[in-house]
C-alpha cells in the first residue's frame, strides 16, 4: 500500500518543467540544451524567442563520430568544446545551461566544462 515511485523519465520531465519554467533563451543570450541518450550527447544553443537553433553539436556530428574516444566523459567535453566553437563563429559569446532535468554530474557536467574551456561564458 505505500508510495509508488513513478518511472525515471517521469521523473526527470518534472524536473524539466520546473527548470524551463525559470530561463529562457534570447538574442543576446541564448539557451544551451542538452540531451543524454544512453550512447550519445547532444547540445543545441537555442533563441526561445523565435524557436530557432542557432548552433548544434552531437557525438554523431562527422567529425566527431569518426574519433574513438577512450569513455562518454571525453565525447561530452569534445562536444561541449565543438559546440562553444561553432557558437564563438556565430558572434554567441554568452548562454544560459539547461540541464534538460539531469543531474549537474558526469557527462553533463563533463560538457558544460569543454564548452567554457573553450570560450563560452555560462
Amino acid at each position: 500500500m505505500g508510495f509508488k515511485k513513478e518511472p525515471r523519465y517521469i521523473s526527470r520531465e518534472k524536473r524539466k518543467k520546473r527548470i524551463r519554467k525559470k530561463i529562457s533563451g534570447t538574442p543576446d543570450r541564448p539557451r544551451l540544451s542538452v540531451f543524454r541518450s544512453a550512447k550519445h550527447i547532444y547540445a543545441q544553443i537555442i533563441d526561445d524567442s523565435t524557436g530557432v537553433t542557432l548552433v548544434a553539436a552531437s557525438t554523431l556530428d562527422k567529425e566527431l563520430n569518426d574519433s574513438s574516444f577512450e569513455n562518454k566523459s571525453v565525447a561530452a567535453v569534445k562536444v561541449g568544446e565543438t559546440v562553444a566553437e561553432r557558437a564563438k563563429k556565430k558572434g554567441i559569446e554568452q548562454v544560459i545551461f539547461d540541464r534538460n532535468g539531469y543531474i549537474y554530474h558526469g557527462r553533463v557536467k563533463a560538457l558544460s566544462q569543454g564548452a567554457r574551456e573553450a570560450g563560452l561564458k555560462f
